[in-house]
C-alpha cells in the first residue's frame, strides 16, 4: 500500500526507470512508485519527463505542482481511475436533494464537533460549550448556517479577533492554506478513484471550483491541521515538512484508531455509500485520538 508523501523542492530531474521515480540532481535518488502516495513538486526548475507523468497516473498517484511562491497551484489525476464511471456519474446526477441535505447536516455537525474539541485543548471552555451548543442546532442543509457562526468564533478564540481566513498572505492562513490542500488532494483521490466527479458537489456548488464534492468531504478533518498549527512551532523553513507527517497521524474512526489517510479513505466512501443508499443512518464518526481516552 502507497504510504509516502514526496516534497521536491531543488532543482532536479525526475523521470522513471524499472519502476522507480528517479531523482538526478547532485546525487540520484530512487523511490519505489509503488511507495509514494502523493508527489508534491515545489521548484519549478524541476524537469519531468513524460514517460514519469505517465507512470505517475498508472499508479494513480496525485502530483501537486506549486506557483513560484512555493504555494500549492494546481494538481494532476489519472483519467482512468474507475472502470464503472458512467454508471457512477449517472448515479451522481440522481442524488436527491433530501439526502444530499441530510449528509451536509452530519458533515458539519462533525466538522464543529472537532472544532469544539481543539478549543478545550486550548482551555477555550466557554467558546467550547457555545459550538457544542452550535453543533446540536445544525439543521438539514444547515439552513441556520451554524457552520458560519461556529467558524467565525472558532478562528477568532484560536488566533485572536484580528484574525481574518481572506487574508491570504497572513502566515497563519499560509500555514493552515497548505494543510488543507494537502487534505483536499487526498480526499479528491478518493473521489477520483471511485468514479465520481468532482465538480459536483453536496453542499458547494462554486461554478470555478473544480473540487466542489472534494471540498463538503473534507470539512470534518480540517481542525486536524487547525491543531498542527496551533500546537508546532511552525516557521517559513517547517511547515512544510511538518503537515507531510499529517497523513500519518492516527485519529479515531468510529471509535477504531486508525491513521488520518486511511480514515479518509474510509470517510469518503461511506459519504459516496450513503448517497446511493437513500437511507438517513449515521455516517461514520471522524474525532480526535484524545477523546476517546
Amino acid at each position: 500500500m502507497a504510504f509516502r508523501v514526496v516534497k521536491i523542492n531543488n532543482r532536479c530531474k525526475l523521470e522513471t526507470q524499472l519502476g522507480y521515480l528517479v531523482c538526478r540532481s547532485d546525487k540520484e535518488t530512487k523511490i519505489l512508485l509503488n511507495e509514494i502516495e502523493l508527489l508534491i513538486i515545489e521548484n519549478q526548475q524541476v524537469c519531468i519527463t513524460s514517460a514519469l507523468i505517465s507512470e505517475l497516473m498508472n499508479h494513480k498517484i496525485r502530483v501537486i505542482f506549486c506557483d513560484n511562491t512555493h504555494q500549492p497551484q494546481g494538481e494532476v489525476s489519472p483519467y482512468n481511475s474507475c472502470y464503472d464511471t458512467y454508471g457512477k456519474i449517472k448515479q451522481q446526477i440522481a442524488w436527491e436533494e433530501t439526502t444530499k441535505s441530510f449528509l451536509w447536516n452530519q458533515i458539519v455537525r462533525q466538522k464543529i464537533h472537532n472544532q469544539s474539541f481543539v478549543l478545550r485543548i486550548k482551555e477555550k471552555f466557554s467558546e467550547a460549550n457555545t459550538l457544542e451548543k452550535y453543533e446540536h442546532e445544525v439543521q438539514n442543509g444547515d439552513i441556520q448556517n451554524r457552520e458560519g457562526l461556529a467558524a467565525k468564533l472558532y478562528f477568532s478564540s484560536l488566533f485572536g479577533d484580528k484574525f481574518d481566513r481572506r487574508k491570504k498572505n497572513d502566515k497563519t492562513n499560509i500555514y493552515l492554506n497548505y494543510g488543507y490542500s494537502i487534505l483536499l488532494s487526498m480526499v479528491n483521490r478518493e473521489i477520483a478513484s471511485s468514479g465520481y466527479l468532482n465538480q459536483l458537489g453536496v453542499h458547494h456548488i462554486g461554478e470555478q471550483n473544480p473540487f466542489n464534492l472534494g471540498c463538503d468531504f473534507m470539512e470534518p478533518f480540517r481542525p486536524f491541521v487547525d491543531k498542527i498549527v496551533i500546537d508546532s512551532k511552525l516557521t517559513d523553513d517547517n511547515y512544510k515538512s511538518e503537515f507531510i507527517k499529517l497523513l500519518s497521524i492516527n485519529i479515531s474512526c468510529n471509535n477504531q484508531t486508525t491513521l488520518l489517510d486511511n480514515a479518509i479513505h474510509n470517510f469518503v466512501l461511506d459519504c459516496l455509500a450513503f448517497l446511493n443508499r437513500y437511507d438517513n443512518h449515521d455516517i461514520i464518526k471522524i474525532k480526535f485520538l484524545d477523546e476517546q481516552l
